[in-house]
């Protein structure tokens, strides 16, 4: 029996050679994971045999399994790549078929679809209008590229320093168009309901009662003949009146105070909803005995903008990034583990599919259970170890020279006894 021990050693050396040659192969293949092949012996006897022979008749290999650790993590320049640092797959549908992979290099399709190089879907949570994620259901990710609407003003917190060291104005009567009559001013901007931008400017007036200023406002520098604020009123009157106590804290307004634009009066071509409401919350305001400050400036409007770009976070989130600086989430990526990820079924293309072996997927969003983090900008190296590949290739070639001699040998002895 010895030919058939040397023929099965060749055939499962010939098979370990087709596995190493494969993962160097693809040593470059981004996701790729490495394969071994597994032997096992052949016995002639079988399990209720009586046979005394313990002699086996070859080798076998019994199975190619892969080994899924963690590959090396290599930046790129494109904000679509991807790479998964740790447990877990990305999930894609390509026409009703799902299967999983770990290479993260994707692209947009003329539809806006995310896809990988051959074309399948990548799928992930949808987001509204607003941003928000719908986890009930993983569909096939499509990143928008229509532009951010604009969004009018509602909020505006405005912080500053007063300076207490200052006189009273030598005007007393408030004029925007006479610097005389106030002691600070200041502008900022302001967005209204189709996001066209407007200067809200605001004026201190210090009066002659210690920690008392008189406020006024004007939008677009919009005044009468006389340089009062025309189309605008603070709390419903045409100016609002600061308090502060010994220490330079606001004691009054104690709260945001009621600002209202008239539109129509400011600039009748607009066409922008009438009135302007918003809230101006001036409370963090001081007065101390130094120089005047603008501390804080923030307000939630902002004018339409077109997306200039991609960014994706660790838990899978994918931010659009508008050219007014704004983000908003357009989607979240999934992934997928398996109890027993070497149960898979491979489909070339660096692909898997489920198997009965590998149990049924566990999908949900990155960073959470067991599943791994995603690195953007970034792809996951095959974790082929080419010097380790390269002394398995001498190892399996040696192998299969062995098993070659063993049938030399066995030739050797036949001739021998043939020639008696």
């Amino acid at each position: 029996m010895s030919f058939q021990q040397g023929l099965s050693g060749l055939s499962a050396a010939s098979q370990n050679l087709d596995v190493v040659g494969n993962n160097i192969a693809n040593a470059n293949t981004v996701g790729y994971k490495q394969s071994r092949a597994e032997f096992t012996d052949i016995l002639a006897n079988s399990l209720g045999g009586g046979g005394a022979s313990r002699v086996g008749i070859g080798a076998k290999v019994a199975t190619v399994s892969q080994s899924f650790d963690q590959g090396n993590i290599s930046p790129t320049s494109n904000p679509l790549d991807m790479a998964i640092n740790g447990q877990g797959f990305f999930r894609f549908d390509e026409q009703g078929v799902i299967s999983y992979s770990r290479n993260g290099q994707f692209r947009l399709d003329n539809s806006g679809y995310l896809v990988s190089s051959s074309g399948a879907n990548l799928t992930g949570y949808a987001a509204d209008a607003t941003g928000a994620i719908d986890a009930s259901k993983p569909v096939n990710l499509k990143l928008t590229t229509t532009d951010l609407p604009p969004k009018v003003t509602t909020e505006f917190e405005w912080g500053f320093t007063l300076d207490s060291n200052q006189p009273v104005p030598a005007v007393p009567t408030f004029s925007a168009l006479d610097g005389h009559s106030y002691t600070h001013t200041k502008s900022a901007t302001i967005y209204d309901s189709l996001g066209n931008p407007h200067a809200l400017a605001i004026y201190f007036q210090k009066t002659a009662t210690p920690g008392t200023w008189e406020t006024f406002a004007t939008v677009d520098g919009k005044t009468d003949a006389s340089g009062l604020p025309v189309g605008i009123t603070l709390d419903g009157g045409a100016s609002a009146t600061l308090t502060f106590d010994g220490k330079g804290d606001m004691t009054s307004p104690a709260a945001p105070l009621a600002v209202s634009v008239d539109l129509s009066a400011i600039d009748s071509t607009l066409g922008a909803d009438t009135p302007l409401d918003f809230t101006l919350d001036l409370t963090t305001t001081k007065q101390y005995g130094s120089g005047f400050n603008v501390n804080l400036n923030n307000q939630d409007g902002y004018a339409a903008s077109h997306l200039a770009g991609f960014s994706a976070l660790e838990t899978g989130e994918i931010q659009g990034i508008y050219s007014n600086g704004k983000s908003k989430t357009i989607g979240q990526i999934v992934l997928a583990n398996f109890v027993n990820p070497q149960g898979l079924a491979p489909i070339g293309e660096g692909r898997w599919v489920e198997s009965q072996t590998s149990g049924q997927p566990l999908v949900g969003e990155p960073k959470s259970g067991t599943l791994g983090v995603l690195q953007s900008s970034a792809v996951e190296d095959a974790n082929v170890d080419l010097t380790t590949e390269l002394v398995k290739m001498i190892t399996a070639q040696r192998m299969y020279q062995a098993n070659a001699k063993t049938i030399e040998t066995q030739d050797s002895i036949m001739q021998t006894i043939v020639n008696i």
